[in-house]
């Protein structure tokens, strides 16, 4: 029932989009927040989304998803996955926030990363350790959640399965 503060996120192209625009041309919106390109949970999960595009696209749900991978990050999974949705950048964290699902990684882990070859700053282009829990909300055409699922672990997902079993069930 909540209503997330309308906010500005770039394309995958670098182009201004509103929330509120996606909500009403597109409602029911499922906004998804990952990781990151670089995350493998993630990558496997836009891969499911984008296969079952149809599934989705025949209960009138259009995925959104927003990373704080900066607009060529974001270009760059989208051509690798031929997603047929919106993919959003949010390096300025204003999606994150609104939504509550910022998660600061500390500098401790960030090293740790960059023994994997991840460098978050390469990735969002800004200084900030900071990324998205994994998240999944349902908006109607006036931004209003209509469902959430949002984990602290990473590994922890509804499949799409259960989103569709979920969609199924609203009215």
């Amino acid at each position: 029932g909540d209503k997330p503060t309308d906010f500005t996120v770039l394309t995958h192209k670098g182009k201004d989009v509103f929330l509120g625009e996606l909500a009403k041309s597109n409602a029911p919106i499922l906004v998804v927040f990952y990781r990151g390109g670089w995350c493998p949970y993630c990558n496997v999960q836009i891969r499911q989304l984008s296969e079952a595009w149809p599934e989705f696209k025949k209960r009138g749900v259009t995925p959104v998803l927003i990373s704080v991978d900066k607009p060529d990050a974001s270009a760059m999974a989208k051509a690798t996955y031929e997603i047929p949705f919106p993919v959003l950048s949010d390096p300025e964290l204003k999606a994150h926030e609104a939504f509550d699902v910022v998660v600061e990684i500390d500098d401790a882990t960030a090293e740790k990363y960059k023994t994997y070859g991840i460098v978050l700053e390469d990735w969002s282009g800004k200084d900030h350790h900071k990324i998205a829990a994994p998240g999944i909300f349902l908006l109607d055409a006036s931004g209003t959640v209509q469902w959430a699922h949002v984990s602290k672990d990473y590994k922890t997902r509804p499949s799409v399965k259960q989103l569709l079993d979920m969609l199924d069930a609203r009215d």
